[in-house]
């Protein structure tokens, strides 16, 4: 083992630059993972010492015990606690301070009239508590609320809104108020939690505009006296409150809030994160594994004569691995140092975009370095194994050999075994997503896909390069003749080097078509169910926003242009104790302006006590017109209602369908989401578009949109998930990018001799460049095809499978200019690739070339 090791050393050294795009492949995909891990670990910390700095005052909560949860939503809707409960608190021993805590949606406009956040973090307003200690908000400049429309807002939101004190804009609550600026707060330290907006108000406005009765509070929160803990303080709370009330320590209530952030947020940041680290990983492994396959067959001769000399098969073996494991090594402790330097960077960068970062030290965990480390150790090893193994078994009489035949591509057992892997794939495929619609086997099926178009690269690779290099002969003469056949001499290498940027370019793929599928799906929802001539909306990204005013729909309806103004308010309650999404609309309009299919039973008579279900919620339920179902709301009543109408689409409509009558009992802080209008007969869509307008402009001057519009702002936050998944994936392809490299500069140091010898016979330095960039090209073309085809099935797959997996319709569309820029780009980044090999290549001098070995 010491002679291996020695032997190891001795080639790292002799032989560095070969060893570069895997050092470089390993370095990345690990810097990437530690980064990330880091990042979420210092998120975590960031959000716990915000939220116990906030909160470190409130010793106790009081709150509603019961939450309704909807599906998709971690944050259930709990019922209001009665305000004057505070003083029966406050004569509780041990208590020093009792203060009712109002919260509710309220959005801000900014000084250039548009609306501050929204799109994702809450837009909250509350009462102002006077008692600093339990008012999570510090007041840094100006004052407290005192008078009616006086306000206090968070510094980071007056910023981003263009605000300071002394200024007058409207807070949508969601009726418009206006309101002036008295004071700027920080929370935690920081000038806001994030993207989230608050405007804090008096008690009494903060009652009259964000509450459906006054003398309701979202909570209350309660400081303890001297000696009194935090648990021994809820202990003694709860003796005295009446029943569906519980008091939770403000540690709990803490640590509540910093887990819905990282179950909202951060989970799915991170995990979103490692997704990609993991597919730079794996796109890292073909680069790696066909780095050390050329060098194990560049060695052919050396390794048969250390087997002659007496090394045996385990030496020759342990060789090769010992010097896969000191590349490892190396880079992935340079990875760990380029993680940390990635999370320092996002630390700096995060708070010029308002997102909350430590100042302080990164927070480096074990597990956040050791995984890494591990995990680069492993791919690397791991993709050398097999060359190390083929090292080992090479026969003493190959020192004899000039070269070896690369025959794969002709290898009818590959071609057989790729062609069974490919049928299987296939039919698991179809199985899970058209027969027995099932998410694990078409995931095996998309899976198998992807070795199988692996296995079958070298006998796919010969036919491809020959085809797609055919116009070279005739564009190129000579060159792209030499070129073509370059890339024709070894099959399974030039698969192998296409394969890292054909995962790439697959997963580009497959989040573009998905992407242009899901904007089809939002227009083909929109033009099918929605028969309106404009739409009023909420952002449709995230839960921010406070909503539309109930009286819009209403001020819009009375409009001599308007034939028809339906809103779409939300409500919710629990249904067979699973908690369900109400619609709360006037049914009668909403069945004039949204297509619901067919309705069965009438929705004309719905009144207080009647509901109406979506056929299939209704076949789930084993419900029918005139059945009985009992809806839990979130005030702890629960009524019974008559199913009176069934309808078949709920799109843009909902499950459940219930009169405003209905839900009026119930609310808490009532808005719509949708305000659908229709214009009367014979008034022109600009004519009618500007009255609403006019109208809409009284209610915080929400947007008003035709159709087309709405549809496309429905899709608008698809298109900000793609441009961060394609920055993401610029990391594979660069790595990909590296691995082509990487294997025409070895290809160049294994051709020494022959180009030697074509510079011997006329070939030009120019001549010799542009050989090495077409093979490059060909290379790059032959994985960016694949890797099209492979991401265009992979995103019908998943399109499908979303399909059968919700009662909406959704519509697979393959975008052609966005995937034939994916081609260029892919084309590109082969000649970009091919740069300094051939450059290296046309440095070489012509007799030390032709007298190479």
């Amino acid at each position: 083992m010491n002679a291996s090791v020695r032997l190891s050393v001795s080639s790292l050294r002799a032989h560095q630059r070969r060893f570069a795009g895997t050092f470089l492949a390993v370095f990345l995909g690990v810097a990437f993972l530690a980064g990330t891990l880091v990042m979420g670990d210092t998120l975590r910390a960031s959000f716990d010492s915000i939220f116990g700095s906030a909160t470190s005052g409130t010793d106790a909560v009081v709150r509603s015990a019961g939450a309704i949860t909807t599906p998709g939503e971690s944050q259930g809707v709990r019922r209001p606690v009665d305000a004057d409960l505070a003083e029966t608190i406050e004569r509780v021993p041990g208590v020093a301070a009792a203060v009712p805590s109002i919260e509710g949606a309220g959005q801000l406009l900014g000084a250039n009239g548009d609306p501050i956040g929204g799109q994702g973090p809450p837009t909250v307003a509350g009462n102002w508590i006077g008692d600093p200690e339990l008012n999570p908000y510090e007041l840094a400049e100006g004052r407290a609320p005192e008078r009616s429309g006086e306000v206090v807002v968070n510094r980071g939101t007056a910023e981003r809104g263009g605000l300071k004190i002394g200024d007058t804009t409207t807070l949508r609550t969601p009726d418009p108020v206006e309101v002036r600026i008295v004071g700027l707060a920080t929370f935690g330290g920081a000038d806001g939690m994030a993207q989230v907006t608050f405007t804090g108000m008096t008690r009494a406005d903060a009652e009259k505009y964000l509450t459906a009765r006054p003398g309701e509070a979202a909570s209350i929160l309660v400081r303890a006296g001297p000696g009194v803990g935090e648990r021994e303080l809820a202990e003694r709370l709860t003796p005295v409150l009446p029943e569906g009330v519980e008091a939770i320590t403000g540690q709990e209530s803490a640590q509540e809030n910093t887990d819905m952030i990282s179950s909202q947020f951060l989970s799915i940041f991170t995990t979103f994160l490692l997704v990609f680290s993991g597919v730079a990983l794996l796109v890292a492994t073909f680069s790696i594994h066909n780095t050390f396959a050329i060098v194990v067959a560049q060695r052919t001769r050396e390794n048969a004569l250390l087997r002659a000399l007496g090394a045996s098969r385990r030496q020759v073996t342990a060789s090769t691995l010992v010097e896969a494991g000191a590349v490892a090594v190396t880079a992935s402790a340079a990875g760990l140092a380029g993680g940390i330097g990635i999370a320092a960077g996002l630390q700096a960068l995060f708070p010029a975009i308002g997102f909350p970062f430590p100042e302080g030290d990164l927070v480096i965990s074990g597990l956040s370095m050791l995984l890494p480390l591990a995990v680069g150790i492993v791919v690397c090893l791991g993709s050398a194994l097999l060359p190390a193994v083929r090292a080992g078994r090479t026969a003493p009489l190959a020192a004899l050999r000039e070269t070896a035949v690369d025959s794969s591509g002709a290898s009818r057992v590959r071609a057989v075994t790729g062609a069974a892997l490919a049928a299987l794939a296939l039919a698991l495929t179809l199985t899970g997503v058209l027969v027995s619609p099932s998410v694990w086997l078409a995931g095996g099926g998309a899976v198998l896909a992807l070795v199988s178009f692996v296995v079958l690269g070298p006998v796919a690779s010969s036919t491809a390069v020959r085809v797609l290099g055919g116009p070279l002969d005739r564009l190129r003469g000579v060159t792209g003749g030499l070129a073509r056949r370059n890339a024709l001499r070894s099959p399974k290498r030039t698969a192998a080097t296409a394969s890292a940027l054909m995962i790439g370019v697959a997963v580009v793929s497959l989040f573009t078509v998905f992407g242009a599928s899901l904007k089809a799906t939002m227009d083909q929802t929109v033009s099918r169910s929605f028969a309106g001539d404009v739409a009023i909306s909420t952002p449709s990204f995230g839960g921010g926003g406070s909503g539309l005013s109930p009286a819009l729909a209403e001020a819009i309806g009375r409009l001599p242009e308007v034939d028809t103004a339906v809103g779409l308010g939300s409500g919710v309650a629990e249904v067979a104790g699973q908690g369900r999404a109400l619609t709360v609309t006037d049914p009668v309009a909403l069945g004039r302006t949204f297509d619901l299919g067919q309705v069965r039973g009438s929705l004309d008579a719905l009144g207080t006590d009647g509901i109406a279900i979506t056929e299939n919620e209704a076949d789930q339920r084993g419900l029918t017109t005139g059945d009985k179902v009992r809806l839990a709301f979130a005030d702890g009543e629960a009524e019974t209602f008559t199913v009176r109408a069934l309808y078949g689409r709920s799109e843009l409509a909902g499950d459940y369908v219930i009169t405003r009558a209905a839900w009026a009992p119930h609310r808490i802080q009532d808005s719509d989401r949708l305000v659908a209008v229709t214009f009367a007969a014979g008034v022109g869509a600009d004519v009618g578009k500007a009255a609403v307008e006019r109208a809409a402009a009284r209610y915080g001057n929400p947007d008003v949109q035709t159709r087309d519009e709405y549809a496309q702002s429905s899709a608008g936050g698809i298109d900000m998930m793609l441009t961060l998944v394609y920055a993401l994936l610029a990391l594979a392809v660069l790595i990909a990018l590296l691995g082509i490299a990487n294997t025409l500069t070895l290809a160049i140091h294994e051709r020494t001799r022959e180009l030697g010898l074509l510079r011997a016979v006329g070939q030009t330095r120019p001549q010799l460049r542009a050989m090495v960039r077409w093979e490059s090209v060909l290379v790059a073309a032959f994985g960016t095809a694949g890797g099209l085809g492979l991401g265009a099935f992979l995103g019908w797959v998943l399109v499908t499978a979303s399909d059968g997996a919700s009662d909406s319709a959704f519509a697979f569309a393959v975008p052609p200019l966005q995937l034939a820029v994916v081609a260029l780009v892919g084309l590109a980044a082969g000649a970009l690739a091919g740069l300094r090999p051939a450059r290296r290549a046309a440095r070489l001098d012509v007799l030390r070339a032709i007298a190479a070995e």
